[in-house]
């Protein structure tokens, strides 16, 4: 069994993220998500190809970028925006992934519809350093 470190990790799962929800390369994302994926969104289907035909519905618009990474051990979490994907509000996400065998292995979300300036009660973005357009 081959173990990754912690930066290991978070570039797998940035590679992995761009290749899916950017460059929408089902083929080469296979390769990034473990065939025994475990999913706990409640919103997708189980497994690995339940993400991948939810991506596929969506908009080719979808763009995934992200803000932060932190990773310890086999566990990766990405704060990012997914915009594009054909709602109201772009989301803002902090997806939680464990790794197991340098393959996404399973994944936790926390969604929420990005604030607009009008909307934010703090005055402050909830992605990067400004409100969207």
């Amino acid at each position: 069994m081959s173990k990754t470190t912690p930066a290991q990790n978070k570039a797998l799962v940035l590679e992995a993220f761009d290749t899916l929800f950017n460059k929408r390369d089902y083929t080469s994302a296979e390769r990034f998500w473990s065939d025994r994926y475990i999913q706990h969104s409640a919103h997708i289907a189980p497994g690995r190809n339940g993400l991948f035909n939810l991506i596929r519905t969506l908009p080719d618009s979808l763009k995934y970028e992200n803000h932060l990474v932190l990773a310890e051990g086999d566990y990766v979490i990405a704060h990012g925006r997914f915009s594009g994907n054909g709602r109201p509000a772009a989301w803002i996400a902090a997806d939680v992934v464990r790794m197991e065998d340098g393959k996404l292995a399973e994944h936790w979300d926390v969604l929420q519809d990005e604030a607009t300036k009008d909307q934010s009660v703090s005055g402050l973005p909830m992605f990067g350093n400004r409100f969207p357009n």
